[in-house]
């Protein structure tokens, strides 16, 4: 196979473009790993006058990702995420106006590999998000694993990544005056193993507990979907029953995140590596459905609500697909 390499003249703005978003790549695949790497190697070497301390203030701080976080309006406005956001580039689309009084929980699909169009539309100050919705505060849960990750969770949180815990999701939709936005990558780990360029495959049968936080609270639910999100990597064939399936559910299970054998283009080649691809993400927010408050919901209210959760989903998809290139014959796969 000839090996396609990047032209040398490339505009300036796109290289930036590309480091932006090498670092992101680098900030999932890595950091997390060897943040926890160092601190090993700090205690081992017995350097106590910097794990100590920084252990102590882990100590009293370890609930901040399930209270709203720590966000830094300095870090989120950096210029990097102009960039990433330009490289694919993504685009946020709102088809109806939300009430600003009210909190809202965000089911945002597919999660595809690494879920960019909910990082760079709900995480970044660089989306339309503060213009297309005056007077909200988004927050994106993630996996608690990622805040058990020393020095790595501050730099999480402070571009305003919060924990997916039914105590974290809790209390932000519980808030008081309305303006909080929940925003939830429903299918999680397990459907990034469906993440194939095509294909529309959602994990969202078996996740109800989203439903009944949005029952107990009277937060409205809003069905997001990010066309293109799926677009962005291949991945090695795995389909369920094949051994390469067997050995990721298994480790799915056992470390609660998934192992997507994801492949794209380079940094100087575009024929192999770990950048995404550059395809456009449009993340569609569709209509609210409102939810009336039930302290203690019964299982056949939430089988209610997220039966109607999933029909707007399928709507969304179907009214919106032919924009994005989607042919007509396509649909969601629910498992």
């Amino acid at each position: 196979m000839k090996v396609e390499f990047a032209p040398l003249n490339i505009p300036l703005a796109r290289r930036l473009q590309t480091v932006a978003v090498l670092q992101w790549v680098l900030y999932f695949v890595l950091l997390g790993q060897m943040s926890i790497a160092i601190t090993v190697m700090l205690i081992i070497h017995n350097y106590w006058f910097l794990y100590i301390p920084y252990l102590t203030w882990l100590y009293f701080d370890w609930h901040t990702p399930e209270q709203g976080g720590r966000r830094s309006s300095w870090i989120k406005n950096w210029t990097l995420w102009k960039h990433f956001k330009d490289y694919f580039p993504i685009h946020l689309i709102k088809t109806q106006d939300l009430d600003p009084s009210h909190n809202y929980i965000f089911g945002f699909h597919p999660h595809g590999i690494l879920a960019a169009g909910a990082f760079g539309n709900f995480s970044t100050n660089y989306s339309d998000f503060k213009e297309l919705f005056p007077g909200f505060t988004s927050y994106l849960h993630v996996l608690p694993l990622w805040f058990w990750c020393p020095v790595f969770r501050e730099y999480m949180m402070s571009i305003g990544l919060v924990s997916v815990s039914k105590k974290s999701v809790s209390y932000v939709v519980s808030k008081e005056g309305g303006g909080n936005i929940s925003v939830i990558v429903l299918g999680g780990a397990k459907e990034s193993l469906d993440a194939h360029p095509g294909k529309f495959t959602l994990f969202i049968r078996q996740r109800k507990g989203f439903v009944k936080i949005a029952l107990t609270h009277g937060a409205s639910l809003v069905p997001v979907f990010s066309f293109g999100e799926n677009e962005l990597f291949k991945q090695v064939d795995n389909p369920e029953g094949s051994w390469i399936r067997t050995v990721q559910d298994k480790l799915q299970k056992i470390m609660g995140f998934a192992l997507p054998l994801f492949h794209a283009r380079g940094v100087f080649q575009y024929n192999f590596g770990l950048m995404p691809y550059r395809k456009a993400i449009h993340t569609v927010v569709g209509r609210p459905i409102p939810v009336r408050q039930i302290l203690h919901p019964t299982e056949e209210q939430i089988e209610e609500l997220h039966q109607t959760y999933m029909e707007e989903l399928t709507k969304l998809f179907e009214e919106h697909k032919g924009k994005y290139g989607i042919p007509e014959h396509e649909t969601l796969v629910l498992k």
